[in-house]
């Protein structure tokens, strides 16, 4: 288990500048994304920067952390919404279906990076789990009110649900011929009633 990086104290002074900095890096980058950039996205100076967060990797790692972290929050409270198993999965779905481009291209920025920087590939892992979690919570609870009778176990199928949703998002990053946001869902959920063994609705 890598240790974290030392974080610069700021708080509530670096979250200002989370939005531009995401803004920034989901158009340039990585690798691309500099102090400059985001100064001029956010207004705010390059010394205040330097000294909310200390390194421009530390900058780009709290905030694809922020990002991601707001992702996981907002998927939360949509499942929190709906008490229905079946009608959360679905809600739970279109709501990864509905992701912004930018929101894409920052989770597809932090996929990339984890591959050579051990703490993003943890906190990656991290929130894959905490992700997939609302979607397990639904089938669990699906299968112990006899909703659902899965013919694969309930982790085997949210691993398939979220390798299909990730799946989803690559084509459209690097903008190839994708499916349909329509015809994706609806071969998903087809897919999804057969392996929980839910009657067509």
């Amino acid at each position: 288990m890598p240790v974290p990086r030392a974080r610069r104290a700021g708080g509530a002074r670096r979250t200002t500048v989370f939005d531009a900095v995401i803004r920034v890096l989901a158009e340039r980058g990585y690798e691309n994304t500099r102090f400059a950039d985001v100064s001029a996205a956010s207004g705010t100076a390059v010394s205040t920067l330097q000294n909310c967060f200390g390194s421009r990797v530390d900058m780009l790692i709290e905030a694809m952390r922020y990002a991601t972290d707001q992702e996981s929050a907002a998927l939360e409270a949509v499942a929190e919404s709906e008490s229905d198993p079946w009608r959360r999965l679905v809600a739970l779905i279109d709501r990864s279906l509905g992701s912004s481009e930018q929101d894409r291209q920052v989770l597809i920025e932090l996929w990339r990076s984890g591959i050579r920087d051990e703490e993003l590939r943890v906190h990656s892992e991290e929130e894959w789990k905490r992700y997939g979690a609302p979607f397990l919570k639904a089938v669990v609870e699906g299968v112990d009110q006899g909703v659902f009778r899965p013919v694969h176990p309930p982790e085997d199928i949210v691993d398939f649900l979220l390798a299909a949703l990730a799946g989803f998002v690559i084509p459209r990053v690097l903008r190839h011929r994708a499916p349909s946001e329509a015809g994706f869902r609806s071969v998903l959920l087809s897919q999804l009633r057969a392996a929980l063994g839910v009657d067509p609705r």
